[in-house]
């Protein structure tokens, strides 16, 4: 189905709501794996997402009509396989500028892609490559948000909504345009060469920056301070020692009291 409302470029000028998938992420990357191309920019939009995946495979829970649950398809053939972690900041910090004017200083990025408010989880994305030949030949990218649900299950006691927060209930189209909006602005921007200008603004966005806080790395805890993300998506943590150590997803978890 097509649609007017988004003002960007590219983006979301392809647009396809469906009532029921899986996932949108597995209906983009079937449609981009046929023979037809599918143009960059694609928003498939779910008003239910069934099997709705995080990192680590982590299901992610969504009341139908109620949130957003939608992916995006990108052509980054200009981002190195080594850089490839500076999507994942331009569509976090895209996520993040829509919604920071709705919810202020206390909305972060938690590394490498979660967005938060305060100590709960609003919203994640899950970022799944096509590489061939040496680069990469797509990106679909999904993203779910919490925004009008306001009960969520005991196994997650972290969760929050945009609702839950503000008390008002929020069309889901117009966010969706206003977020589309401020990915591309940000995709744009790696696409210029801006990358020190991406990866800054990630950093000072992101949540527990130069705080001392409690890690675990497989079975030890160590107490430390997020000081950077390398430009390989690694964390890095100076510990109470002062030794610098690094970090990739699988590697380490943030002791939230929440949780």
């Amino acid at each position: 189905m097509q649609n007017n409302i988004f003002s960007g470029l590219f983006v979301g000028q392809n647009y396809i709501t469906i009532k029921e998938v899986d996932s949108t992420n597995n209906y983009l990357k079937e449609l981009a794996s046929n023979s037809k191309p599918v143009i960059e920019g694609t928003v498939i939009m779910a008003e239910n997402q069934f099997a709705g995946r995080g990192q680590h495979q982590n299901g992610w829970h969504a009341e139908p009509g109620k949130n957003l649950t939608f992916s995006v398809l990108f052509k980054p053939g200009f981002i190195s396989i080594a850089e490839q972690f500076d999507l994942t900041r331009a569509i976090s910090l895209g996520v993040f500028d829509a919604l920071e004017p709705l919810l202020g200083d206390r909305l972060k990025i938690k590394w490498p892609n979660d967005i938060y408010y305060g100590d709960y989880k609003l919203g994640g994305m899950l970022i799944e490559n096509m590489i061939q030949g040496g680069q990469i030949k797509h990106s679909i990218i999904g993203i779910g948000l919490n925004i009008n649900q306001e009960n969520f299950p005991p196994h997650l006691p972290n969760a929050i909504s945009l609702k839950q927060i503000l008390h008002q209930d929020y069309g889901l189209e117009a966010l969706l345009s206003e977020i589309c909006k401020h990915i591309e602005a940000w995709y744009l921007n790696l696409k210029a060469g801006k990358t020190s200008f991406v990866r800054n603004s990630y950093l000072s966005r992101l949540y527990w920056l130069n705080e001392q806080k409690g890690f675990k790395a497989g079975n030890r805890f160590l107490e430390g301070t997020i000081k950077d993300v390398m430009f390989n998506g690694l964390l890095v943590i100076e510990d109470n020692n002062k030794h610098i150590l690094e970090f990739s997803l699988k590697e380490i978890e943030f002791l939230n009291k929440l949780q």
